[in-house]
């Protein structure tokens, strides 16, 4: 017989894990790994990476699911190796073979400079069936399942830094060692069958690896084995504060009943200058409230905590922890 399963009681966790996902296992299959050892009861991720693919993943837990969205726009940094002479019918590893063409080095090596600057800008590219881009409710990947090819209209995407090296992955096959810094929505492995193809030999991805997407990289990043080997308070203290996805936002601070009606949704008047992005704090205690624009001098509520997620924020966060440095108090 089997023993009995332990239930996990979950409880409200909120914060930030950055994740270095493993290899072999889908981001979803992380996300509830993760969750499962804080025992959070709501969770969820920034966008996927595939199973071949390792590297940094922003996982949400309570309130910061609110402002996932942002780190879905964030700019994308990877790390791959194409291995040229060979296509797959997925532009990886995991993919059936289609052909194989010889590679001489030399004419790799005079291409390359340019075949980078060509694929350096705003560029287009054709989805690959193997995405999770729907189709009729489908997903692409499963009618390439089923040997079934889709017409897919190029898609506008943009590389803000491409860095290639022809290198020798293993004796007698040679690759270019890849480094690209790149807008949502850019499909890596198309990136490397184009360029492999603009080379003249054809390639696909036999490594991909994201080492940082907005502004948090591998060095914040910490692996499930390592999250396994540590007692709960330590897991705990993993997590990056909901406001850790706010970088980039004016911050502004209310005090008194200013705040609580700004939590409730009432635009409030200021000396404030105009600004697109704004996170807002209350004063005492200091606690992020939620975001918002600036308009006129009204400071106008967008995503908004709840009063219950706010406390339970404070009582979870230390004492000296809870100080809001730089934040520009409001003028009401």
């Amino acid at each position: 017989m089997h023993a009995p399963r332990t239930r996990v009681q979950r409880r409200p966790v909120h914060g930030v894990l950055l994740l270095d996902k493993p290899l072999g296992l889908s981001s979803n299959d992380a996300l509830q790994k993760a969750k499962w050892l804080l025992r959070a009861e709501k969770a969820g991720h920034t966008g996927t990476l595939d199973p071949l693919a390792s590297g940094v993943l922003p996982l949400c837990f309570g309130a910061a699911t609110k402002f996932s969205q942002l780190q879905l726009d964030a700019v994308k940094t990877y790390a791959a190796t194409l291995r040229l002479g060979a296509r797959t019918s997925t532009g990886d590893a995991e993919g059936d073979l289609l052909d194989e063409r010889p590679v001489d080095a030399d004419a790799v090596q005079a291409r390359l400079a340019e075949v980078v600057r060509r694929f350096t800008g705003p560029i287009e590219q054709i989805p690959p069936m193997h995405s999770a881009l729907k189709k009729d409710g489908r997903a692409l990947y499963e009618y390439a399942r089923e040997g079934i090819e889709i017409e897919r209209a190029p898609r506008a995407v943009e590389i803000y830094e491409l860095k290639a090296a022809l290198a020798q992955e293993k004796p007698g096959l040679l690759a270019i060692k890849i480094i690209v810094k790149c807008s949502k929505g850019t499909y890596i492995r198309t990136l490397g069958e184009d360029m492999g193809e603009a080379l003249g030999c054809g390639g696909h991805l036999s490594m991909l690896r994201r080492i940082a997407t907005g502004h948090f990289g591998l060095d914040q990043a910490v692996t499930l084995a390592d999250l396994e080997a540590m007692d709960e308070a330590r897991r705990l203290a993993c997590l990056l504060p909901v406001e850790a996805l706010l970088p980039d936002h004016a911050r502004v601070t209310l005090v008194g009943e200013d705040a609580g009606r700004f939590l409730s949704g009432v635009r409030r008047r200021g000396h404030w200058a105009d600004a697109p992005q704004v996170a807002v704090f209350g004063a005492q205690p200091p606690a992020l409230l939620g975001t918002a624009h600036i308009k006129s001098g009204e400071l106008i509520p967008g995503r908004l905590l709840s009063p219950i997620e706010i406390q339970q924020i404070l009582e979870s966060t230390p004492p000296a922890a809870n100080a809001a440095p730089g934040i520009e108090k409001a003028t009401v």
